[in-house]
């Protein structure tokens, strides 16, 4: 069977998983990502996660400030998976552009649907493979699957899962001669905004279960906020203790490496 021909639209580490494991399956003309940035305390220009990959497939890569009409992408279809662009219609209009959404439309539309469905308490969530439209995250949908969210995932674990999900999909839509798409109802639909600043801080008098999905959620790539025996730190996994408390497990001392509370505390001692 031949391979069908893509490009792929990614910027985030999602993207740059979902990239990985398409290039074993497609023909990927070209990667599309966003422009090296600077990132850190250094500001230095970094590139995206999905570059990095890129660059070691030996794939073309195109970092265009804007999208402008006439891209030249070489494939008639183009897998956007955390790309972080909005598309202009002109370009949408030239081909066929299936978005890989993390989580089951119409629920979690947005930037952070993973990170949103754990905060919540949602016990599953899944992948949906959909048509780039103008709206965000509305296209008419190609395919969708459901997972559980197990009680001890992180966001990482899920994205991870999603990742080979998406994949599995995307291999029976994109051998398909004729995919079906079926409109998305805008029935249930709710927004996963960007996580800001007030989502990460720890308000210690909330319910520990409430407190160690909002670690959960942030980990392994955001992190929650808190202060702690005096000094701030950045707790990346947490457990409801024995009393029902919410118990720390590992934090990372502003400036210092992540490492066991009980090391930070004998450090602090």
């Amino acid at each position: 069977m031949s391979r069908p021909r893509i490009a792929v639209a990614a910027t985030a580490p999602f993207g740059a998983d979902v990239l990985e494991r398409l290039a074993v399956r497609f023909d990927v003309a070209c990667l599309l990502t966003r422009p090296d940035a600077p990132r850190g305390r250094g500001r230095k220009l970094a590139a995206p996660p999905a570059k990095g990959v890129g660059e070691r497939l030996g794939l073309p890569i195109l970092q265009p400030e804007r999208l402008e009409p006439g891209l030249d992408l070489d494939a008639p279809v183009v897998v956007i998976c955390a790309y972080g662009v909005l598309v202009p219609a002109t370009l949408l209009a030239e081909r066929l552009w299936l978005n890989v959404h993390p989580s089951l439309l119409p629920r979690w539309r947005g930037a952070a649907p993973v990170e949103r469905a754990i905060l919540a308490g949602d016990p599953d969530t899944g992948v949906t493979i959909h048509e780039t439209i103008a709206a965000l995250d509305a296209g008419p949908i190609a395919a969708q699957e459901r997972f559980p969210i197990g009680a001890e995932d992180d966001a990482g674990a899920v994205y991870a899962r999603a990742a080979g999900v998406a994949a599995g999909l995307l291999d029976v839509v994109l051998h398909d001669p004729a995919p079906r798409f079926t409109p998305q109802s805008d029935v249930g639909a709710t927004y996963a905004e960007k996580i800001g600043p007030g989502d990460r801080q720890l308000d210690l008098d909330r319910p520990a279960p409430e407190l160690v999905r909002q670690v959960r959620a942030l980990s392994p790539h955001i992190g929650a906020r808190t202060v702690l025996r005096g000094r701030p730190v950045t707790v990346w996994e947490a457990t409801v203790g024995a009393d029902g408390a919410f118990e720390p497990l590992e934090v990372q001392p502003d400036g210092g490496k992540r490492m066991p509370v009980d090391a930070w505390l004998r450090g602090l001692r």
